[in-house]
This record gives structure tokens, C-alpha cells and sequence, in this order.
């Protein structure tokens, strides 16, 4: 297994900027520095976009951002998406880009969440405030032009750590009945010993010391490490959730953990496609400007969403 040669062109250029970790700044720079970091996707425009707020669940606004697709339509599929950023960092607008992808590959509004954020907001404020945004997105589909019976989930890295505990929300609390779920690059677990996030600790992006310090400040109790709303993988059933779509690269920490997952889902009976990236590094999913396989990978999602939005409520 080798690097894309694009993909390797994209990590060259980080090494030579030499910039500081995360966990060396600290992570109210890393915010800061985050949102600022230039956006490497293609630009493409959704045909509208709106911020909103909407009530979270401690009675506070939860600020959200919704995108229409240029090709119209009625009773269309609503995506939630939940950013990544290890649930320390990252916002709306770092994943501005990828969202207006989505919306235009899949032809769906996309209900994008700029969910609370740890230190100051760890475990459960993130998975919470994702719940009360897919259950106001089902409920308000018809107003947005959607269907409440046509919800996905989905998201990168965190954010797809969101969106598998959101569709284990949704199933265990009676929410809304979700479509799909689309899990880019998912943490799953908090176990920073796989042979992925061993073999790939260094060199690659995010490293494995990184996602040690995002561990730390979002789960910083034992208990919470074993709550299956945390580290989905620690689910003893797994039955009655969404179908799947889970994308891994390979030279990413993260790697193990989103397999483990994949075949743990398919292994209860949930409709999962595991797609495998062997030469791409985490992050490379919101890249399609640098990186063809991005486009690859964003279009595999559509296609799944499209597909599941299609069967819904037919």
C-alpha cells in the first residue's frame, strides 16, 4: 500500500508549513486557526443558504446552517450533517464547502450543525445538540421543502462519530426513522493502540498524540469512554439502526476503528458499504480541489444518500 501521489503531494506541502499542533497551541488558537485554514474543496454553490437557531436541548440557541440544491424540487431527502474537528474544533464554516458538495451531488437539503464544543462542552453536550437538530430537522422537513420520512445523518471524523451516535439516538429513543447514515472516517472508539493509530501516529495529518489530546478533552471521565453515545463501537447491539456508508483511508489513525465498526454493523444485519481508500490520509474526504479521490468519495455518498432517500417513504 502507497500513497496517492496526490495525497502525498497535499501532506508535503503541510510538512514544509511545519505549523504547530493543536495540542501545542491549545484549543481556543486551534479554533481560531482551524476556521481560518484555507478550504481545499471545489467550490461549488448550493442554490440557497440560511443560517438559523433553533432551541437546543438545555433551552440555548443551536446556531445551524441549511443549503437547498440548485436543482429544486419537492419532497426532496434532508442530510444532517455534523462537522469533524475532533469535538474541539471546526464549525459550519470550516465545512462550508463540503456541505454545498453534498447538497449538489445528492440533490438535498443539508441541515449542517455547529453543534457545542469541548473543553468547555464535553460529552454528552455534542451527540445531544446533534439529536435535537435531527429531531427539528425531521419535524420541520416540510417547511424546509423535504420529507420527514426522508432524514439521513452524516459527518467526518467527529462529526461521523456524531452521526453513529445520533442513529443509535434515534433507534433507542423512538426518534425520527433515519434513511441512512454516512460515516466518513468515524471515531468509534477511544483506544489509541489499534495497529492504524500505532502505524500511523506520525506524518499523515492528524496524528496519534492529537487524538489522544481530543480524547482527553471531550471524555475526560472513564465512565463516558464506555458510553456506546461516545465510542459507538462499544455497542452491544447494534440492530434496528440506518443502513450505512462508512469511507476509511488508509494511512489515517482512525483507520481500525472505522472498520471495526463497519463490520460490527453488517454483522447485526445493517445494510453497511465499507469503502476502503487505501492511499488517502484523514481529512482527504473534504480535498476535492487537491484530490480526485475526494470527488470519488463525495459521489459514493450521494449516490448511497440518493439511493436511500428514493426508497424512503416510496
Amino acid at each position: 500500500m502507497t500513497l496517492d501521489p496526490q495525497a502525498a503531494r497535499v501532506l508535503e506541502r503541510m510538512r514544509e508549513l511545519n505549523l504547530p499542533t493543536f495540542r501545542e497551541v491549545g484549543h481556543e488558537r486551534a479554533r481560531a486557526g482551524f476556521d481560518r485554514q484555507p478550504d481545499a474543496g471545489r467550490p461549488i454553490e448550493a442554490a440557497r443558504t440560511e443560517d438559523r437557531s433553533i432551541t437546543g436541548p438545555d433551552g440555548d440557541a443551536l446556531p445551524i446552517r441549511i443549503y437547498w440544491p440548485t436543482s429544486g424540487g419537492e419532497d426532496l431527502g434532508v442530510l444532517v450533517f455534523f462537522h469533524g474537528g475532533g469535538w474541539v474544533v471546526g464549525s459550519i464554516t470550516s465545512h462550508d464547502r463540503v456541505c454545498k458538495a453534498l447538497t449538489e451531488k445528492t440533490g438535498c437539503i443539508t441541515v449542517s450543525v455547529d453543534y457545542r464544543l469541548a473543553p468547555e462542552h464535553p460529552f454528552p453536550a455534542g451527540p445531544e445538540d446533534c439529536y435535537a437538530a435531527t429531531v427539528w430537522a425531521a419535524a420541520n422537513a416540510a417547511s424546509l421543502g423535504g420529507r420527514a420520512d426522508r432524514i439521513a445523518v452524516g459527518g467526518d471524523s467527529a462529526g461521523g462519530n456524531l452521526a453513529a451516535a445520533v442513529a443509535l439516538m434515534c433507534r433507542d429513543r423512538g426518534g425520527p426513522t433515519l434513511a441512512h447514515q454516512a460515516l466518513v472516517y468515524p471515531v468509534t472508539d477511544f483506544d489509541p493502540t489499534t495497529a492504524s493509530m500505532v502505524a500511523n501516529a506520525e506524518g499523515y495529518g492528524l496524528t496519534q498524540d492529537v487524538m489522544v489530546w481530543f480524547h482527553d478533552l471531550y471524555a475526560p471521565e472513564a465512565a463516558h469512554r464506555a458510553d456506546p453515545y461516545a465510542a459507538p463501537n462499544r455497542a452491544t447491539d447494534l440492530t434496528g439502526v440506518a443502513a450505512a456508508t462508512v469511507i476509511v483511508a488508509g494511512y489515517d489513525p482512525l483507520h481500525d476503528e472505522g472498520v471495526a465498526y463497519a463490520e460490527k454493523l453488517s454483522a447485526a444485519g445493517v445494510p453497511t458499504d465499507l469503502r476502503r481508500y487505501p492511499g488517502q490520509f484523514h481529512g482527504f474526504f473534504s480535498m476535492s480541489r487537491l484530490i480526485d479521490q475526494a470527488d470519488e468519495a463525495q459521489d459514493v455518498v450521494a449516490g448511497a444518500l440518493r439511493a436511500a432517500f428514493e426508497a424512503s417513504g416510496s
